[in-house]
Order: structure tokens, then sequence, then C-alpha cells
């Protein structure tokens, strides 16, 4: 390989030091406001400073003030160009990005850094499983979006809400019993956060080649910068963050060697909970249930490709066979189409084109007319 599969020292140490780290200057507007004022005064005045800007408000805390003055200031790293490269890309890859991003949550629930917020919040358990994926997708599509993350697109809103939800989740989880923070770290941490970050690049990037896909070297850089734009908007600000795939390859392979497989009956709900909440939803017509019958078994087609063997048996999953051939046999169609983009003039385009909307068709079939609301919940399930 010619480089060391892990990090150098230095990095591994401010990783470890980053799981007792999360974002500050967010965190003071969340004490201020949401825990000060309550959660709902919070929300509308987080509202109307996201639409309309801080300045449309006279008596905004200072908390406040500063969160924004970060927020709409660049930092000197940004580069604009290789941001929107960056979006192009995980646009391309449509829904698959989305359910590879679900499987791969899958293996990391085995820590409870990890598992615990969600399964007190019941955010990716039980009957909510499905809901929050696709609030989760929804944000994958806006932050994507030509525009999305300009001043006003709707990804850099998301992102600020995202933001303000993950402090106000990590600040009630802090004083939760079952919250362990010498072993966990802060609920929601940086590191964390970061190695999610590289697993909407650098994972995508490599593992997609798994479908077809054909994601160069410097495409996959490109998303890492997108990342960590979006990691920036979110509060998630490390000097270490990977600039290129031998960083980021290191750091995930430290996530994996780091492991306790400690979480329990929470991991083993949170993993349970997804494929199944995919299952047709009763009361539908036909046409609405053939479509539900065949998504459930590409979502469990896409699992069981990609899940671990030794993972995918610890649990009690539906079979996934015929359906984990689904990938296999997309490989040589996407591979085709994927050569025809690179290198037949114009195809780029349409692909791209193409691609966002079905991405859009495919959540609007899955969602309806719900809306993705990006908030916390209100009480947790114990």
């Amino acid at each position: 390989m010619g480089w060391d599969l892990f990090p150098p020292d230095e990095v591994v140490h401010k990783f470890a030091d980053g799981f007792y780290d999360a974002d500050p200057v967010a965190e003071a507007f969340v004490d201020e406001v949401y825990l000060g004022r309550g959660a709902a005064e919070g929300r509308a005045l987080l509202d109307r400073a996201i639409e309309h800007g801080v300045d449309s408000i006279p008596d905004a805390p200072e908390s406040m003030r500063t969160l924004f003055a970060e927020f709409e200031t660049p930092p000197e790293w940004l580069d604009m160009d290789r941001v929107r490269a960056g979006a192009r890309t995980w646009c391309r890859y449509g829904p698959v990005a989305f359910a590879l991003g679900g499987v791969t949550t899958l293996e990391m629930y085995s820590e409870n850094s990890l598992a615990k917020p969600l399964a007190l919040s019941g955010g990716y358990a039980g009957d909510s499983a499905r809901h929050r994926f696709l609030e989760t997708s929804r944000f994958w599509i806006d932050v994507s979006e030509p525009g999305g993350l300009e001043p006003g697109g709707a990804g850099r809103k998301a992102a600020m809400r995202v933001r303000i939800m993950h402090v106000f989740i990590r600040r009630r989880l802090l004083q939760h019993p079952e919250w362990d923070l010498a072993a966990w770290g802060v609920p929601i941490s940086m590191s964390d956060a970061t190695t999610t970050l590289m697993g909407g690049s650098v994972s995508p990037g490599l593992v997609l080649w798994t479908h077809g896909f054909q994601t160069t070297i410097k495409e996959i850089e490109d998303l890492q910068h997108f990342w960590k734009y979006i990691g920036y908007l979110m509060g998630v600000q490390p000097d270490w963050y990977p600039e290129d795939v031998r960083s980021g390859v290191q750091l995930l392979a430290a996530t994996l060697l780091r492991r306790a497989h400690r979480s329990g009956q929470d991991g083993r709900d949170l993993i349970e909970s997804y494929p199944v909440a995919f299952r047709p939803r009763p009361g539908t017509g036909w046409k609405r249930r053939l479509y539900d019958e065949i998504h459930y078994r590409v979502q469990l087609g896409y699992t069981g490709f990609w899940l671990p063997p030794w993972t995918y048996r610890r649990y009690d999953l539906p079979n996934p066979f015929p359906w984990l051939l689904i990938p296999v046999l997309s490989w040589p169609f996407v591979f085709v189409a994927e050569t025809i983009r690179r290198f037949v003039p114009g195809a780029d385009r349409l692909a791209y084109r193409q691609a966002r909307r079905f991405r859009e068709f495919w959540y609007r079939q899955e969602m309806g007319t719900e809306q993705a609301r990006f908030a916390p919940a209100e009480t947790f399930r114990r």
C-alpha cells in the first residue's frame, strides 16, 4: 500500500480528545435560549434568523449573534468550486448513497457513543426508523442541490437546524443517568461527527465501485472538501480533518480499531429496526403496495450486500437472499452508464440532471406530503 493504515500519533491523540469536544459556540446559544427560555421560543428565534438574518431580531442574544457571525463567515480554506464538484459527485450516486449511508451506520451501532443518543431519543428505533432515515435523506439532497450551501440555500438552512438539534440533544443527554461521559465522551462529539463526514465521502467513493460507480481520487477528495464545509456549518471544525483519501482511510481504520461492541440491546434495536422499517405499509392501493414491495426488497438487498455477513448473522434480520443479488446484477449497467458519462461529450451533464430528478422522485414517493423538520425529540424513550 505504501503508507501506514493508521493515522500518525498526533492525529490519534487529537481524535481521542475529540470525543470530549463538540460545538461550544452553538452550545452557548442553546444554553441561553433553548434551555433558558424554552424550546418553542428558541426554535422561533432560530427560524427567524435563518430565514431573515440575525439582524432582523433587534434584541437577539449575544450568543446568537456570535453563532451566526461564525456561520456566515467563510473559512479561509474554503474552495467553493471544489464544494460544488463534490456536491455533483454526491448527487450522481442518487438514492444508492442513501442506502449505503444507512447500512454503514448499522455497523457502527455497536458503539454506545452512537447508539445511545438514537436509542434514548427514539430517532432510529421502532416505527420512527423509516421517517428519520428519510429526514436524513432530505438533508443529503438539500446540501447537494445547486446553490444548496450558498447563502439562503435549503441545505445551508438545514445545516444550522441540524446543528442546533444536535446541541439540544447533547445537552439533555449529558443530564441523563444512562450517559457515561468518562467512557463515551460527549454525545454527538466532534470525533463521532468527523467519522460520519468520512462516511459521506471516502466510504462511498471507494465502496460504490462495487455498484459500478467510477469515482476518481480527485472526486473523492472533492467529496471530502464538500463534507468538510458542511461540517464547518454544523460546528464540526477539527484542525485534523482528513484532506485526502489516505488520511480519510486512516481515520476510518482508527474508528474501526477503537470499537468496543458494547451497545447491547440499544444497538440491537437500532439495527433490527432498519430493514423492516421499509416493509409495505397497510391500507395502501395496489400501485403503492407494488412500489413498496419492490423498494423493501431493494433496501433488503443493499443491506445484505454491504453489511458484513458476521454482523448480519448476529442479529434478527430478514433473509436477504435473493435480493442481495440486486447490486451485483446492477453493476454492469451502472458501470457502462458511468463509462459513457465520463467519455462521451455532454453525457455527464445529462446524467447529472437525470440523477437530480430521480432522487427527488424517490424521496417524494417515500415521504409523500410530509416535511422534514430537523427537530429534536421532545421526550426520551426512557
